[in-house]
């Protein structure tokens, strides 16, 4: 008994030992981790800073026009910093922002979570391939060419289905108005879903390719359908990166500009009726008024683009906190 304690006593001395030199090992690392360790920290610090000095860039610039405002810039709807003196608020931007990203992530995200499904599961392998490029590539289309289609070409459609969705829906106060045109939230909305479309289904199709082969075939051989497959195993798999792709579309929804700028046509004063022509967004204000702008009118700019700052800031914030408690389907 006490030569058997004794060896496996040597033993227990030895697997330690070998611990303890691959734990030695492991925190000083060879020179090729140490610099990629390094290189990894020094990458993540210097987003934090950039981001940062975004910020505080912003905040510089902005304080002096706020400094002069006369109006409430958090509750105002009038834009006029070039008067004197000068007035501006920000209530009308942020309602046009918040109003024709969401509606847009509404459209979109449907029908992209859709178009993953289809190349994902139900498409032939060729077909499924081309299409992938297909909807990959109009990600890659300038925004200003979003902006001139819709423009010259959606723009005229429009007033069809904005009637339409008047007659039908108009009891909703959303749908309602006596004046639906083809200038409107709604139309700017219908161009920007169509911008983030290829963010959301890219991710989205990714994420369904990582779902577990075997989570798929043990579905398939209870006898569920294809559609109760995917209802039961692949999105519950998927569902955090569904939320972070629909998250990464409303954020581009929110800061895109030419697009917005060149339909939206700009009335003063917020209309909850999103069929109605007019309305405005931090960018498309950004881009149409910074030229004309005296010191004061930038300095009101900045100031609306450091509000538009934060808003992105909160939703990814926000986006990423509701992934995090869905690690478990990771």
């Amino acid at each position: 008994m006490t030569s058997e304690t004794g060896v496996e006593s040597g033993a227990e001395a030895r697997v330690g030992a070998r611990h303890r030199a691959t734990g030695a090992r492991m925190s000083t690392g060879r020179a090729g981790d140490r610099i990629f360790a390094g290189a990894a920290r020094g990458s993540g610090i210097t987003v934090l800073a950039i981001v940062a000095a975004i910020g505080a860039f912003l905040v510089w610039k902005a304080i002096p026009a706020l400094q002069d405002n006369q109006a409430n810039f958090l509750t105002s709807e009038e834009w006029n910093p070039n008067a004197a003196p000068p007035r501006f608020g920000i209530a009308q931007l942020a309602f046009g922002t918040v109003m024709s990203s969401l509606l847009a992530m509404l459209i979109a995200t449907p029908v992209a979570i859709g178009i993953a499904l289809f190349i994902s599961f139900y498409s032939p392998r060729r077909l499924a391939s081309g299409l992938g490029y297909v909807v990959d590539l109009l990600a890659a289309v300038p925004s200003i060419v979003y902006g001139l289609w819709g423009l010259a070409f959606l723009s005229k459609h429009m007033e069809g289905i904005s009637d339409f969705l008047n007659g039908t829906l108009g009891w909703i106060p959303l749908f309602g108005g006596d004046s639906p045109g083809k200038n409107s939230i709604f139309t700017a909305a219908v161009v920007l879903a169509i911008m983030i479309l290829p963010i959301i289904s890219s991710i989205s199709r990714e994420v369904f390719l990582q779902v577990p082969q075997s989570h798929i075939e043990a579905s398939l051989a209870l006898g569920a359908t294809r559609w109760e497959m995917i209802r039961m195993s692949v999105l519950p798999y998927g569902r955090s990166g569904m939320i972070g792709a629909s998250m990464l579309g409303l954020g581009r929804a929110m800061g895109e500009t030419i697009a917005v700028a060149m339909v939206l046509t700009f009335v003063p004063g917020i209309n909850w009726h999103i069929l109605e022509n007019g309305g405005s967004t931090f960018a498309a204000n950004i881009a149409n008024s910074f030229d004309e702008a005296s010191t004061t009118g930038r300095g009101a700019l900045i100031a609306s683009g450091l509000v538009l700052f934060v808003i992105t800031l909160v939703v990814n914030m926000a986006a990423r906190a509701v992934v995090a408690r869905r690690k478990e389907f990771a």
